[in-house]
C-alpha cells in the first residue's frame, strides 16, 4: 500500500470519527396536561448525515426482568428540520424510522401518558412526576455510547427536581448523561418533594420525600449513614461521589428499584411510626444501596451491557437479588438496629419459606433466574406449585454458604470476602460480569473447599436444606414448632368476590388438590353448611382431624356439583432459631464471621 493511498485512508477515517463525535442528543420534557398524566417530550439530534435515523425506546427496565413494552404509551410522535415536517413510519414495536434527508438537525416531538405508580415505572398527576427513564426517553439506534443532556421544565407550581444525573453548570433543572446506560439508569422526580442530606462514607446522600408521612427527617439522618457506612465498609469504597433516594409515601407502598447512584422505594406511610414498620424501611434502604456494588458494578455478565430491546437471560438473579436479600439483616445487626437472635431467626424463616413452597421442589434457583422474564413477573394461579423466589432461595443459598466458609476457614473468612474480592476481580481489575463457574471459583478460592456438591444441591437442584447442620456450624439451634401437627388442612386459598367465597389457588398434593377442587370454583357449602368465611378459616375445620372427608358443594362454570375432600396433616414447617448455651470456641468463631 503506498503512502499516499494509506494518508488517504486515513482523512477519511479521522474526518468519519470526526462526524461520529459531533452527533449531538439534547431532551427537553415538560408537562401540560399533568393532571392527565402526560408528558412532552422534545428530543433534539445534531450531527447524523444518513438519510434516515431509527429512534428506539426501551422495551424494559433493568432491575426489573419483565418485557413491559413502554412504547405502547407514546403518542402524537412527529419529526421536523429547519421547521418542516419529515416523514417517519414505524419500523418495529419500539422504534420509529425519520427520513431525515441528511438534515443537518432534527427535532423529534412526543407525548407520554404515564400513569402506573410503582418503583420502576413513570407516573404524573398534578402534584408530581417520576420519570422512570426508559419509559420516556427515546435513543437513536446504534448510538447508546452518545452523550445527552436532559432539560426539566416543571409545571407551574412545581419547585424541584432530584436525580441521580449530573447538573449543567449554570442552568437551572438541566442535567446531562456520559451515555444512554447512564440516562437509563437514572429515575427523575419533579415536583415539591421534601428534600434532606446526610453524608455518609465521604459521600453526599440527598433524600427526595413524595407525598405526606409520618418520618422523622433527623432520625434518619443518623439512621440511614449508619447503613450505608455498614454496606461500604463490606467492599473497602464508594463508587460515589453522590447519590440520591427518590421516596414515594404512599397509603399501600413497597418495595424498590436500584439505580447506578440513586434508588427509588416505595414505602407505606405510616410504617415509620411503628419499630417493625421503620426497620423494615432501613432494611429496604440496605436491600438498595448494597445493590450499588452487587448487581449495578458486581454484575451477572449477561446484564451489561444492555439490550434494550431484548430479555436478557442470565441464571445468576440468586446472587444478585437473594445475595442483597440476606445481607440485609446482616447489615442491620451491624448498624445496630437488630440483635443476633433475631438476625438468625430471619435466617431460618427464609429456609422455611422455601420448603414450604411447593414449586422449591420443581424449579432451581438458577432456573428461577433464568425464567424471571416469564414466570417470576407473570404468575398465575398455580405459580406456587411450580416456581421458586430467586430473592429467598437466594437468599437462603447465601445462609448456607456464609456458614460453609466460615466453617471451612475456622471463621476466619465469610460471605463478605467473596464479594469483596468479586468486586475487586470482576468490577475494578476485569471491568466486566462474571459467570456462573466464575463465582463458584471464587467461593472456593475463599473457603479452600469444593462446592460442586453445594452447587448440584441447591443452586441447579432443588434438594431440602440440611438446616440443622448448616446452622449447628454456628452453635445455632433449629426446632420445628410443626414437628408431629396433625392439624387438618385444605391447601386452598380463597377470596370473597361479591358475596362468594371463590377458590383462588391450591397446592400440589393437598385435599384439596387431591380431591379436585378448582380455581375460580364458588364454594356454597360445607357438610350442608352454607359458607360465610374463607376455607381454611372454616369452622367446620376445627372439628375434624387428618383423614375425615368433607363434602363442599360448589358452582364451577354455572353448574353445581359436589366435590368430597379428604383432610390431610398441614405440611409446612415454622422454624424457631435459638442459641446452644454450650456452643463450642469453633462455632463461636464461626458466628462471629457470619454476623459480623
Amino acid at each position: 500500500m503506498s503512502r499516499r493511498v494509506l494518508g488517504l485512508i486515513l482523512v477519511i477515517l479521522s474526518i468519519g470519527m470526526a462526524g461520529k463525535s459531533q452527533v449531538k442528543v439534547g431532551f427537553e420534557v415538560s408537562f401540560i396536561e399533568p393532571q392527565a398524566h402526560y408528558a412532552e417530550i422534545e428530543m433534539n439530534i445534531s450531527g447524523l448525515v444518513k438519510d434516515y435515523v431509527d429512534v428506539k425506546m426501551p422495551v424494559w427496565a433493568p432491575g426489573s426482568y419483565l418485557i413491559r413494552e413502554f412504547a405502547k404509551s407514546v403518542e402524537g410522535f412527529s419529526a421536523n428540520a429547519n421547521g418542516k415536517a419529515l416523514k417517519f413510519e414505524k419500523v418495529r414495536k419500539n422504534a420509529w424510522r425519520i427520513h431525515s434527508a441528511k438534515a443537518s438537525a432534527i427535532k423529534i416531538k412526543y407525548r407520554v401518558y404515564a400513569f402506573e405508580m410503582s418503583v420502576r415505572t413513570s407516573f404524573i398527576d398534578d402534584t408530581h412526576a417520576f420519570l422512570s427513564s426508559t419509559s420516556i426517553f427515546m435513543y437513536p439506534d446504534g448510538q447508546l455510547k452518545l452523550p445527552s443532556t436532559v432539560k426539566i421544565n416543571p409545571f407551574k407550581g412545581w419547585s424541584k427536581v432530584s436525580t441521580g444525573l449530573e447538573p449543567v453548570a449554570g442552568t437551572k433543572f438541566t442535567y446531562k448523561a456520559s451515555n444512554f446506560d447512564v440516562l437509563f439508569d437514572s429515575p427523575i422526580e419533579v415536583g415539591n418533594q421534601e428534600v434532606f442530606e446526610f453524608t455518609a462514607s465521604e459521600v453526599k446522600h440527598e433524600v427526595a420525600m413524595y407525598g405526606m408521612a409520618n418520618y422523622n427527617q433527623e432520625r434518619l439522618k443518623v439512621d440511614m449513614p449508619k447503613v450505608v457506612e455498614q454496606i461500604t465498609s463490606i467492599y473497602g469504597e464508594n463508587p460515589n461521589k453522590h447519590y440520591t433516594f427518590i421516596v414515594h409515601n404512599l397509603s399501600v407502598g413497597s418495595g424498590g428499584l436500584e439505580h447506578l447512584n440513586s434508588t427509588v422505594l416505595g414505602v407505606a406511610r405510616d410504617s415509620y411510626v411503628t419499630e417493625k414498620g421503620y426497620k423494615g424501611f432501613l432494611g429496604l434502604v440496605a436491600h438498595e444501596y448494597h445493590h450499588l456494588w452487587n448487581v449495578k458494578r458486581l454484575r451477572p455478565i449477561a446484564l451489561g451491557p444492555f439490550d434494550y430491546d431484548n430479555e436478557n437471560y442470565t441464571t445468576n438473579l440468586w446472587v444478585a437479588e437473594g445475595f442483597t436479600s440476606y445481607f440485609e439483616n446482616k447489615i442491620l445487626l451491624r448498624a445496630g438496629y437488630k440483635t443476633e437472635v433475631e438476625t438468625a431467626q430471619a435466617f431460618v424463616t427464609d429456609i422455611a419459606a422455601v420448603y414450604n413452597k411447593p414449586g422449591a421442589k420443581v424449579q432451581s434457583a438458577a432456573e428461577g433466574s433464568y425464567d424471571a422474564w416469564i414466570k417470576s413477573y407473570r404468575p398465575n394461579e398455580n405459580s406456587g406449585n411450580t416456581t421458586i423466589s430467586y430473592y429467598t432461595k437466594g437468599s437462603v443459598i447465601a445462609t448456607l454458604m456464609d456458614l460453609e466458609i466460615a466453617h471451612a476457614t475456622k471463621g476466619t473468612k465469610s460471605l463478605d470476602n467473596v464479594m469483596h474480592d468479586m468486586y475487586q476481580q470482576y468490577y475494578k481489575k476485569l471491568g466486566r460480569g462474571y459467570t456462573d463457574s466464575e463465582f463458584k471459583t471464587m467461593v472456593e478460592k475463599i473457603s479452600g473447599i469444593s462446592f460442586t456438591d453445594f452447587w448440584a444441591k441447591y443452586v441447579n437442584g432443588t434438594a431440602d436444606v440440611d438446616y440443622d447442620k448448616h446452622l449447628g456450624f454456628a452453635g445455632i439451634l433449629v426446632a420445628n414448632e410443626n414437628l408431629g401437627n396433625q392439624e387438618p388442612y385444605l391447601g386452598v386459598a380463597s377470596k370473597k368476590i361479591e358475596g362468594l367465597v371463590m377458590v383462588s389457588s391450591i397446592l400440589r398434593n393437598s385435599a384439596a388438590w387431591a380431591g379436585g377442587l378448582n380455581v375460580n370454583d364458588a364454594v356454597i357449602s360445607a357438610d350442608g353448611i352454607l359458607l360465610d368465611t374463607l376455607l381454611e378459616k372454616m369452622p367446620l375445620i376445627a372439628t375434624k382431624k387428618v383423614g375425615d372427608t368433607i363434602t363442599l358443594m360448589v358452582r364451577r362454570d354455572g353448574i353445581v356439583k359436589e366435590i368430597k375432600l379428604t383432610l390431610t396433616a398441614n405440611p409446612n414447617i415454622k422454624l424457631v432459631a435459638k442459641f446452644d448455651d454450650v456452643a463450642t470456641e469453633e462455632q463461636l468463631k464461626v458466628r462471629k464471621a457470619v454476623f459480623y
